[in-house]
């Protein structure tokens, strides 16, 4: 192998090692992308994980992707919800908005 080929040989292989080491393990070991991951996680979650939009304070609302200080406010101002789309059906948040935390939120009965 002549001087020009070694340095890049060498050069590659410093790149794959340092690309192995600051990728999380979870890529690195699994063949699947990190998108399909995060779906298979929350097509898992049980309904113990999911926030509760009927209950959740403000602050929790805000943790949720999208949802800002208004968005928290509207939906604790439309309470109660008897089912987590009512937050599209009724204009408290955009579809967009709804399609990001739809997985993470629910809608427990309100009980009197």
């Amino acid at each position: 192998m002549d001087l020009q080929k070694r340095i890049r040989f060498v050069v590659c292989a410093t790149c794959l090692v340092f690309a192995l080491a600051v990728m999380p393990a979870t890529w690195a070991l699994s063949p699947s992308s990190g998108a399909g991951q995060a779906a298979s996680m929350s097509a898992t979650r049980s309904h113990a994980d999911k926030l509760d939009i009927n209950t959740a304070t403000e602050d929790q609302l805000k943790v949720l992707p999208g949802v800002g200080d208004v968005f928290a406010k509207r939906i604790i101002a439309g309470r109660p919800y008897r089912a987590k789309n009512q937050l599209v059906n009724k204009g408290i948040l955009p579809q967009g908005v709804y399609e990001k935390i739809k997985d993470q939120i629910i809608a427990h009965r309100v009980k009197k």
